[in-house]
């Protein structure tokens, strides 16, 4: 039709000029010959009479055309929408249905739409109301009629009315595409695609050593049978890769099954009765991440390092770039070999005789701990003759005593280095030594991770989803106390005579005193042995003691945040310290810590803030595991002593998430 038009504009213009062309060639002919002027007016007259009989003739044909095409494509376009294979709904927004189609009344016969429909094109309106802020008249939506599953799409134009104040309403025409069929396909697929585990038996050498020779090849045909018999439920292919471990695969619909299941393999192994007081458990891992099943198997291989990290007997499953995580409510057992500490010991001597420069840091806050294993790895570095330095430059109120001790003595005077002067000195061939924490995000100084690929974590928290990744020396042991405990233990399996200064011993000591609790929480066969060399060495017991010593102040509020305590589920105290204070997570977890020695309580929670921060503090005498409630919080560290750092939420607003995550930890648990 806009071709038409155009030839008819073009034709109208080209007869114009000719009218023109005439009239100048007939003028110039009765200038010539004035006698030819009354022929020459009688012939342009009869032209221009010719020119429009001729014109309005064409205009007619030409408009029968352009009826003739209009009338064919409303007639097509009429039958398009009478003959559409999919259902087709023309309707206002106000619930008003001005027209469907046959396949719409077919598809829909068995199915209430009236109902439907008028809650269906409010949600339209709200869309279109949405799209007009945008300036889009197109709609695209989802939608589930009779358990199938459709895309709408459609246009809309808005209704006119006579009142202003009337609310605006819209006329939609809506194709239903139907996408069931689709959206299971999708969904098989997903369910289809492969998911490749790692079951590892734990501590398979302590537990054998433990086991008469004769019963061991019964116990292991029991857990064997176990894992193979599970394996087999999920209808997964298993094939065990060496003397305790498996590899399983299986696919995605059969791992839903297992997080649904919560992986009750876990519990049927720990339920396997052993002789000598032995518990066998697993750790398992299970990864749906990779461009190909090999590397779906080293994500799973990960995993079961942190499962292991994390004191083992659970299951990790990565997922989206996320981790997830079973069981592991256990008590973590203590190793009795002290092979790894001897090992490591070596090893760490040699890394540190390789490097340039050493800096050791903790946690950010740092507490008796993270200090007393600084000074133990710097006098390990200095024994070697290395060049070592602490980055600390931060500190909770429970080592202000300590500062003003080791201020005091004048050689330790260039060993502590603020983080912007670590990260001036540090280079790539400098070690970095993190102690007490595993999570990137925790260190006192995360620049210093970034400027070097030379770095050895030392820590005895479970392993979080934050780890710092591939140390080149790891002794993660979350069976010790602290990790003033595993340093000890280095230092005592040293090759070289590591002679400890007096400040050096009592703040090995107190960090695992703060950590025990006075040697009454996970304190094991060689955390007392650690404590005896540290004893031997000559610890000051009054004045590590007065280390620990609070205020007359803090001793103060700390019983007024006891005094304001609620006990939920029977045996969990919360209490909230809500006054804005730099100290409030150390005066936190005092006041976790007085709470457990209330009889009858199991658990104890007290949250605190700092300006932006909630700070929440869990401590339990290991019948509750604080971890796993405070790690759905962002936070870490282990069964009985735990802690999370929560920003931008409001006090009340932590509370009931640590109300829901101690309900969901209860129910897990039935």
């Amino acid at each position: 039709m806009a071709s038409n038009n155009k030839f008819f504009d073009n034709f109208v213009s080209k007869t114009k000029i000719y009218m023109i062309i005439i009239a100048i060639l007939l003028i110039v002919l009765c200038v010539i010959k004035p006698v030819c002027i009354i022929p020459a007016i009688l012939i342009y007259v009869a032209i221009f009479v010719y020119t429009l009989w001729t014109d309005n003739k064409r205009k007619a044909e030409i408009s029968e055309q352009i009826k003739e095409l209009n009338f064919n494509v409303d007639k097509v376009s009429k039958r398009s929408l009478i003959n559409s294979p999919f259902p087709l709904l023309i309707a206002e927004t106000n619930g008003n249905v001005i027209w469907k189609n046959a396949k719409f009344v077919q598809e829909f016969n068995h199915f209430d739409m009236d109902k439907f429909l008028g809650e269906f094109l409010k949600d339209i309106k709200l869309e279109i109301e949405n799209n007009e802020k945008i300036k889009n008249n197109k709609i695209e939506t989802r939608t589930v009629i009779d358990k199938k599953k459709y895309k709408v799409i459609g246009e809309y134009i808005r209704t006119k009315t006579t009142d202003k104040k009337q609310e605006k309403e819209y006329m939609a025409t809506l194709y239903f595409l139907d996408e069931t069929e689709k959206e299971k396909l999708a969904e098989d697929y997903e369910n289809s695609r492969v998911c490749v585990g790692v079951v590892k038996i734990d501590n398979y050498e302590e537990t054998m050593q433990r086991i008469e020779d004769e019963d061991q090849s019964q116990i292991v045909a029991k857990i064997e049978k176990n894992i193979y018999d599970w394996a087999n439920e999920i209808k997964g292919l298993i094939v065990k890769s060496e003397r305790d471990t498996f590899v399983i695969v299986c696919e995605e619909q059969d791992l839903e099954k297992l997080k649904e299941d919560k992986f009750s393999i876990l519990d049927t192994i720990k339920g396997i009765n052993m002789p000598e007081k032995v518990q066998a458990t697993l750790s398992i891992s299970f990864s749906s991440e990779g461009e190909d099943n090999y590397q779906k198997l080293k994500n799973a291989k990960a995993g079961i390092d942190i499962a292991l990290g994390r004191g083992g007997d659970q299951a990790v499953v990565r997922e989206d770039g996320k981790y997830t995580f079973f069981g592991g409510r256990t008590e973590e057992l203590e190793k009795r070999t002290k092979v790894k500490a001897r090992m490591v010991a070596q090893a760490l001597e040699e890394v540190m005789m390789s490097s340039d420069k050493i800096f050791i840091m903790g946690h950010s806050n740092g507490d008796m701990d993270s200090m007393g294993s600084s000074l133990g790895i710097y006098r390990m570095a200095k024994t070697l003759d290395k060049d070592a330095y602490i980055v600390n430059e931060t500190y909770g109120m429970s080592l202000e005593k300590f500062i003003e001790t080791i201020n005091e003595d004048e050689s330790y005077d260039e060993v502590f280095i603020t983080k912007s002067e670590a990260v001036e000195m540090v280079d790539s061939n400098s070690l970095v030594i993190v102690v007490d924490t595993n999570k990137k995000s925790y260190v006192e100084a995360p620049e210093l991770l970034e400027k070097t690929n030379r770095i050895v974590v030392i820590d005895h928290h479970r392993m979080s989803t934050e780890y710092i990744e591939n140390p080149i020396l790891s002794f993660q042991e979350v069976y010790a106390s602290s990790a003033a405990e595993l340093v000890t233990e280095l230092i005592v399996y040293s090759k070289n005579d590591i002679k400890l200064t007096s400040l050096e011993v009592e703040s090995l000591y107190a960090g695992i005193m703060m950590d025990t609790k006075n040697f009454t929480f996970k304190t094991g066969v060689r955390t007392f042995e650690a404590a005896a060399y540290l004893r031997r060495c000559g610890v000051d017991i009054i004045k590590v003691k007065k280390w620990f010593q609070s205020d007359f102040i803090t001793y103060t509020t700390i019983s007024e945040i006891v005094s304001r305590a609620e006990v939920v589920f029977d045996n969990i105290a919360i209490a909230v310290y809500d006054k804005d204070d730099e100290n409030a997570n150390i005066i936190g977890a005092k006041a976790a810590d007085t709470l457990l020695t209330i009889s009858d309580i199991s658990a104890s929670f007290v949250i605190g803030i700092h300006g932006k921060k909630v700070f929440v503090s869990g401590r339990s005498i290991g019948d509750v595991n604080v971890q796993v409630i405070l790690e759905k919080m962002g936070g870490g560290g282990h069964i009985t002593l735990a802690g999370a750092q929560i920003q931008g939420k409001s006090v009340q607003d932590v509370k009931d998430e640590l109300l829901k995550n101690i309900n969901d930890y209860f129910v897990e648990s039935i």
